[in-house]
């Protein structure tokens, strides 16, 4: 597509993702032999300059988290890769990994080297099996030819919990305890695994960066939005015609997205609503598509980009049934570890049950407006925060369909 502008996806189906030699033949690890020449300092603040913001949801700028490891004073730092990918229909590091995992490894050793760290961790989800062979495959190969120095790298697989993609809660996996997120601060940057300085970032996070390094902050800050510059790695899925993957600058439209990149609704049915950023996302209608998918702009409109899945629906598709299966996925999910979303999300569950099998009163509604506020506000972490999204923005959005469905 005209549109689409690959630098995660850079080399994807344009390498043998089992040959280091293919990755080097298109540059790869010159952005690292760079780096090695650069003042730590200077480093990151060519990080910073760029603007880039984390890819996993939660839109942090990334050289900022690099410099508070940086400037703690530590005889062990890690680096470690949130490969822990947990949102349904979200696949996007999945494809970095399989077509070209050595632009994640360069990645992770920029970064190692940036804040000082010698050993990093790939954390894997457990649904990816494959992928670990691949990835200790490709650590060899760079070992072997002497290009990480001496940055260790490992690949760990985890549980398979949805909760550790939330970087303490993963660390905490790390350390051998049950994954659950932990009270901030400290921060990981400052205390993280065994207590040390850890940098922890996503996959699509750290393949852009040795193009950062490469052709400079100024030419990634200026792709996009100037607000959330760069590219986005999209996954779509739902009833649209386009079932598949994009990497698009940050200033597409969602009307873009799903009309021209998607195709369009399937059968030639009629658009009702989209999600984006995965489960917890909310629902946007068509009145707000003209949005761009920039962090800053989706926050506006109450939405997030979060993972970039973008799960499409027509104008058969029952919103509060949906919802009751989102809610479901939620109460399962919640580690337990805090009251607003251990009761909560089960709460909430049964709540939208109620609606959905015809038992709910106006009454029901006004609870779980109250719900969702104390658990946005009073969960410790981002599943209790925004498990409530899909629920809400239904609500505010398509509130007829819940009304249909009371029982007075």
């Amino acid at each position: 597509m005209a549109v689409e502008m690959r630098i995660a996806l850079r080399n994807y189906g344009k390498v043998d993702p089992n040959k280091i030699e293919d990755y080097l033949s298109r540059g790869g690890y010159e952005a690292l032999k760079k780096a090695l020449t650069m003042d730590r300092a200077e480093l990151i603040d060519q990080v910073k300059k760029s603007k880039l913001k984390g890819r996993g949801g939660a839109s942090f700028n990334c050289g900022q988290k690099w410099s508070f490891a940086y400037n703690v004073d530590a005889d062990q730092k890690y680096v470690i890769c949130n490969a822990d990918e947990g949102e349904p229909g979200t696949y996007k590091d999945r494809l970095i990994m399989e077509g070209d995992p050595h632009t994640l490894i360069e990645g992770m050793a920029i970064a190692a080297y940036a804040v000082g760290a010698t050993e990093g961790i790939v954390y894997l989800r457990g649904e990816y099996p494959e992928l670990v062979e691949l990835l200790r495959q490709a650590v060899a190969q760079a070992e072997a030819k002497e290009l990480l120095g001496n940055f260790k790298l490992s690949v760990h697989i985890g549980a398979g919990a949805y909760v550790c993609g939330e970087e303490t809660a993963l660390i905490e996996s790390l350390e051998g305890q049950r994954g659950e997120p932990r009270f901030k601060p400290p921060y990981p940057p400052v205390s993280g695994l065994w207590g040390k300085p850890t940098i922890v970032n996503n996959v699509e996070t750290l393949a852009v960066i040795p193009e950062i390094i490469l052709k400079g902050a100024d030419w990634f800050s200026s792709i996009g939005d100037p607000e959330f510059p760069g590219t986005k790695v999209l996954t779509l899925s739902g009833d649209v015609k386009n079932r598949t993957f994009f990497e698009v600058p940050t200033d597409v439209t969602l009307r873009d997205v799903v009309f021209e990149l998607g195709g369009g609704i399937r059968s030639d049915k009629k658009f009702k609503a989209v999600q984006v950023g995965g489960t917890s996302g909310a629902f946007i209608p068509e009145s707000q598509l003209d949005t761009t998918i920039g962090h800053t702009k989706m926050a506006l409109i109450g939405a997030t980009l979060g993972s970039g899945a973008v799960f499409v629906l027509d104008d058969s598709r029952d919103l509060v049934d949906i919802n009751f299966q989102i809610t479901k996925f939620f109460e399962h999910e919640s580690c337990g570890k805090c009251t607003p979303c251990r009761e909560g999300t089960m709460r909430m569950r049964e709540l939208v049950e109620k609606v959905n099998c015809g038992q709910g009163k106006a009454a029901d509604l006004d609870l779980i407006t109250k719900l969702a506020r104390v658990m946005s506000t009073a969960s410790l972490c981002g599943l209790g925060q925004t498990a409530t999204a899909p629920v809400t923005s239904t609500l505010k959005h398509f509130s007829t369909e819940y009304a249909a469905k009371l029982k007075e």
